[in-house]
């Protein structure tokens, strides 16, 4: 019985932990909110707003052609992921003056899977 009992709690645990991991398909359906603006992968251009292939670890405001605001090229941002989930919460509120008008996302697991998304794709745009 007390072994029944701790395996129960065990699968618990561990179902609770898998909510809470990068789900990178979820995170390529939240990209459809971005995709009115931004491409990524390996034909990807700028557009509205700036390719987005290697994001993380990228200095905000450096993909070359794109017209950034000056507040953006001045923030002295390198995209990681927790710097990444404060901006899309609240672009306006991490980097005031940027040109990106998104009101942000707000969940927690949803900034997670696109985080997942965003990640998987390198400078050059190809899978990593």
């Amino acid at each position: 019985m007390i072994i029944r009992s701790l395996f129960a709690a065990l699968s618990l645990v561990a179902m609770a932990g898998a909510a809470h991991a990068q789900d990178a398909a979820a995170g390529e359906k939240s990209f459809a909110k971005c995709r009115a603006c931004h491409q990524i992968g390996e034909t990807a251009k700028n557009a509205v707003g700036p390719e987005l292939n290697g994001l993380i670890g990228r200095h905000s405001g450096s993909v070359a052609g794109y017209n950034y605001s000056e507040a953006n090229k001045k923030s002295g941002i390198t995209w990681d992921e927790a710097t990444f989930a404060e901006y899309i919460k609240d672009p306006k509120g991490k980097i005031p003056g940027t040109k990106m008008a998104f009101a942000g996302i707000k969940n927690e697991q949803e900034i997670k899977d696109l985080t997942a998304f965003l990640k998987q794709f390198g400078a050059d745009g190809k899978k990593k």
